[in-house]
């Protein structure tokens, strides 16, 4: 019976708005005079490392050019990715041009970094990039997951535990250790100086000067004394970014891309009761003029109460593509191992 009435639940699907997104698209092509991808996550997606195959997919429809506009909203991601996707572009075009609307943050600021230009909205902003890490030994939240750990915050707890200590302060790390694995310290710091040489890389695709590139990446990764800082572009010019006011036309016209990407991104949960639950959201998605390619979760959720987490079970989760071949709309899968 349980199972039964399961079946005759609707499972909820979000929505698919290819024709839409693709006719702003074609209006932005026509505005800046040149070929336009979007990359887009929704507050639970992120930068991972198959956004660089589906990227692949997306550049082969679109060939070589000379520049190409890259319109970015993310919250983040993998900094290692950042790179991989900047490198990809780099080999499609000459000149590449972030768009940055909303937000831009963490690793979606590093692809940023790669670009010749960035134009910014009146609601735009970029973020530091400085590392934090979810390390396999990092302490446990109240459900029982592992958090993120970031070098800036455990430096300012062992600064603040210095100034109030003083010359009478035992050791600092050996309290610490109580709480935070020494492996996961040690990982945090390793990944600070990745993260630094990470933005060195990304900005020598258009900064010959080795001493500015070192500054700007050093800013952005020990600066601001908050993660999501937001750098509006004034600041961002200020650092040496080569950030610029985005034209109203264009502005508008992302925004009314990133309206039709968060009607495709909703929650899409369908409860079958308080413990079982299964999920349809599309989290990642690549656009340009021609095709589309996202990622969507398909899988069901059961709360474990002894271990006070939600765990997935038969997950079928996939990169989709769809294109147009002649006059027709194409749904295929895109398989990446």
């Amino acid at each position: 019976m349980e199972n039964q009435a399961k079946k005759d639940i609707k499972i909820k699907q979000p929505p698919v708005l290819f024709s839409k997104t693709q006719a702003v698209i074609g209006q932005l092509t026509a505005l800046l005079g040149g070929p336009v991808i979007s990359y887009w996550n929704s507050p639970r997606g992120s930068v991972c490392h198959s956004d660089v195959v589906a990227l692949y997919d997306i550049l082969g429809q679109l060939g070589q050019h000379e520049t190409i506009y890259l319109f970015l909203k993310s919250d983040g991601g993998s900094g290692q990715v950042s790179l991989r996707l900047v490198n990809l572009l780099r080999q499609h075009c000459q000149r590449l041009v972030a768009l940055v609307p909303l937000e831009c943050a963490s690793a979606a600021t590093m692809i940023a970094l790669g670009a010749d230009r960035i134009l910014m909205g009146p609601t735009a902003y970029l973020t530091a990039v400085d590392t934090s890490l979810n390390h396999a030994l990092s302490p446990l939240d109240r459900d029982n997951d592992r958090v993120s750990v970031s070098l800036n915050e455990l430096q300012r707890v062992i600064r603040l535990w210095r100034e109030q200590q003083g010359d009478t302060m035992d050791n600092a790390y050996k309290s610490l250790f109580q709480y935070v694995h020494p492996l996961v310290i040690g990982a945090v710091d390793r990944a600070e100086s990745l993260s630094i040489m990470l933005c060195r890389e990304l900005l020598s695709y258009h900064i010959e000067q080795e001493e500015t590139a070192e500054l700007i990446a050093t800013t952005l990764n020990s600066k601001y004394p908050s993660h999501s800082y937001p750098i509006l572009m004034d600041e961002a010019v200020k650092i040496g970014l080569k950030a610029e006011r985005m034209p109203d036309d264009v502005n508008r016209l992302l925004l009314q891309l990133n309206g039709c990407y968060s009607e495709m991104g909703q929650k899409a949960t369908t409860d079958f009761d308080e413990f079982r639950a299964h999920g349809n959201e599309i989290v990642n998605i690549w656009e340009t003029l021609g095709a589309q390619v996202f990622y969507q979760q398909d899988k069901d959720w059961f709360y474990r109460a002894e271990e006070r987490r939600w765990i997935t079970m038969n997950d079928n989760s996939s990169w989709r593509r769809i294109d147009r071949h002649g006059n027709k709309i194409r749904k295929t899968a895109l398989h990446v191992a």
